[in-house]
């Protein structure tokens, strides 16, 4: 997303909207007239990222930043339909004369901020981007914990920017059980872990993500992105894996979201300790 829309680095705000929405509103921070003000007039001079969050740095020292969760789009043109528009930015002075935000399900934020404001809102809540992080940074801050690692790389306070897609493609990489516990892991998987975010993480950016069956993820200009097509156990149950072809891909859940594996070539080392709850 933050590559897609980058063409509007060097534009300039002219006006600030919040179409009608008559489906579940996103947190919208502050309201849409004194953003509309305090945009108006900002040129945009970069486009970052934190996380998962897109952030649009203004003139002004101002960020708006954009959490997309499950279903929010920022675009550039046509947007899947209008029912679902969140914010419209009307632009000026580049190749593009608008920003969007799009969600169908309503669960993504848009913040206006200050570069105070952002300190406590968002950096100070985040763990370390996950394409910065090494291998004795992840270890440090999980070796004590109980958590199965698929779990415990979601948290965001821990690393910033792994999502559930991509956790299960990182640990089948490192040919870790999902269901291992940190305690449990050692210094040698550690690193696997960490070198494999990198991979999949950079593969993944290259292909301008994954679009799914459901078709939800689009990049910038509404176009598929790419990287379904080298998954290889996220959403493939019952294929055969690619790496061993003795087993088949197998789908549990985990923090009641769906994780893939292959039970034969995923070493299992910690799941005697798994502690199992009613």
């Amino acid at each position: 997303m933050r590559r897609g829309v980058l063409p509007v680095v060097g534009s300039r705000i002219t006006k600030a909207e919040r179409p009608v929405c008559r489906l579940r509103p996103i947190l919208f921070e502050p309201n849409i007239r004194t953003f509309d003000r305090r945009v108006r007039g900002q040129e945009i001079v970069d486009v970052g990222r934190r996380g998962k969050r897109v952030m649009i740095h203004l003139g002004s020292h101002d960020v708006i930043v954009i959490e997309p969760r499950m279903t929010g789009l920022v675009l550039l043109a046509d947007p899947p339909g209008l029912a679902h528009l969140r914010l419209r930015l009307t632009l000026a002075g580049g190749p593009n004369d608008q920003l969007l935000f799009w969600d169908r399900r309503g669960l993504g934020t848009v913040r206006l901020l200050s570069p105070a404001e952002l300190k406590i809102k968002v950096d100070d809540k985040l763990g370390p981007d996950a394409l910065s992080m090494c291998h004795n940074e992840l270890r440090e801050k999980l070796k004590a914990s109980r958590r199965e690692i698929k779990v415990a790389l979601l948290d965001q306070a821990v690393v910033a920017g792994i999502g559930n897609l991509y956790a299960a493609e990182i640990l089948f990489l490192s040919g870790i059980d999902p269901r291992t516990r940190c305690d449990s892991l050692t210094r040698p998987q550690w690193k696997r872990i960490q070198q494999a975010t990198l991979a999949v993480l950079h593969e993944a950016i290259e292909h301008e993500g994954s679009t799914l069956s459901d078709g939800t993820y689009r990049n910038a200009l509404n176009g598929e992105g790419g990287y379904q097509n080298y998954h290889r156990v996220y959403d493939r149950v019952d294929e055969p894996c690619s790496r061993c072809k003795k087993g088949r891909v197998r789908r549990i859940v985990q923090a009641q979201r769906s994780t893939f594996f292959c039970p034969k070539c995923q070493q299992r080392r910690g799941l005697h300790h798994t502690v199992r709850t009613n």
